[in-house]
């Protein structure tokens, strides 16, 4: 008995570039599908930048149709200017998704790291390269785009035990 394929968007939130990446899972098989970044537009208001994402975001779900969606928590550990202005795209990466009718699971930034890599302290040249070893026809052309990858490469392999877990605490 095989299993079905699951289609994935894996987003990292950030104001400046959020990253996005859609795999598809189909038993232990990834396969690339596609990844990229949206930008927002530094001059704009906060509230007009929410907005960009929001379009963007909600545009990428239209256009790859994923089934599922993972968001990387952030840690963020500058100005609390900064902290508050990221938490905002993060809802917007949360929202989007679920507007859409889509699970959203969420991931800390070390497990992505230590499912994708192998470690929980890994840099974003590592992750980009084994981003490209898992997923060999993937092109990010960002880091961004590269981590939102691996944040879908996470879900995917974490996913059976989620779903175990919510089944048995029905």
């Amino acid at each position: 008995m095989g299993t079905a394929a699951i289609r994935i968007i894996g987003i990292d939130p950030g104001l400046r570039n959020l990253g996005w990446g859609v795999v598809e899972s189909e038993g232990s098989r990834l396969s690339f599908v596609a990844c990229g970044s949206i930008h927002s537009n530094a001059r704009l208001s906060l509230a007009d930048r929410l907005r960009q994402l929001h379009e963007g975001l909600a545009e990428v779900i239209h256009l790859h149709q994923p089934q599922e969606a993972a968001v990387e928590e952030t840690f963020v550990n500058r100005d609390p200017q900064s902290a508050l202005k990221l938490g905002q795209a993060r809802g917007v990466a949360l929202v989007v998704p679920s507007l859409a009718g889509l699970p959203v699971a969420e991931y800390a930034a070390n497990l992505v790291k230590k499912t994708v890599v192998g470690a929980g302290h890994a840099d974003k040249a590592q992750i980009g390269m084994m981003v490209k070893v898992l997923l060999p026809k993937s092109d990010a052309a960002s880091p961004d785009a590269a981590d939102a990858l691996a944040v879908a490469i996470t879900h995917a392999q974490h996913r059976g035990a989620r779903e175990l877990a919510a089944r048995m605490a029905r």
